[in-house]
């Protein structure tokens, strides 16, 4: 079990923290802080620079830490709130497959990371290094903690604004 949880924290942390340096730095034909936070202001992640930011961090910070098995339910609280902000605000609109831009690809990655929460991150860590002993509890807390935070910036998000740039109109709430 050792073996495959370190695998997992590996392939998606490290997946995660390219794509966070992707946002932060422009590499691996990224488009660094600037243009990332273009594409953030046009689906009304105002201010763009912030969230490109805390996009990028929460990524590259919390697949760092994942890979290396450090703060694991920190890192899966990282991970599950860039992707609850990611599926509604970029993928949800084109379905489920990733193939054509849909979300099951973020659902991947936060289900890995989560599970990882709960499971705790094996002998191959450094928490278990440093006698850190998470499990099924600190899972529940990185759930919650990371729906709340992804929830936190969907709920700053100007939808009406967005509605607005593509032509389209704000529909009532019910």
């Amino acid at each position: 079990m050792d073996l495959g949880l370190l695998i997992i924290r590996l392939v998606v942390g490290l997946t995660l923290a390219a794509h966070g340096a992707q946002k932060l730095f422009g590499w691996f034909a990224g488009g660094g802080l600037a243009g990332t936070a273009q594409m953030f202001e046009k689906v009304s992640l105002r201010p763009g620079r912030v969230y490109a930011l805390l996009a990028g961090l929460a990524e590259t910070c919390g697949g760092l830490l994942l890979a290396v098995g450090l703060a694991t339910p920190g890192a899966a609280a990282a991970i599950v709130a860039v992707m609850t902000v990611a599926v509604p605000v970029v993928h949800l609109e084109h379905g489920f497959f990733a193939h054509k831009g849909g979300w099951e690809y973020n659902l991947v990655l936060a289900a890995s990371a989560l599970g990882v929460a709960f499971a705790g991150p094996g002998a191959f860590s450094l928490d278990a290094v440093l006698g850190l002993s998470w499990g099924e509890p600190w899972g529940v807390v990185a759930l919650i903690v990371g729906l709340m935070a992804g929830g936190l910036v969907l709920l700053t998000r100007d939808v009406e604004q967005h509605l607005a740039d593509a032509g389209g109109t704000p529909q009532p709430q019910a």
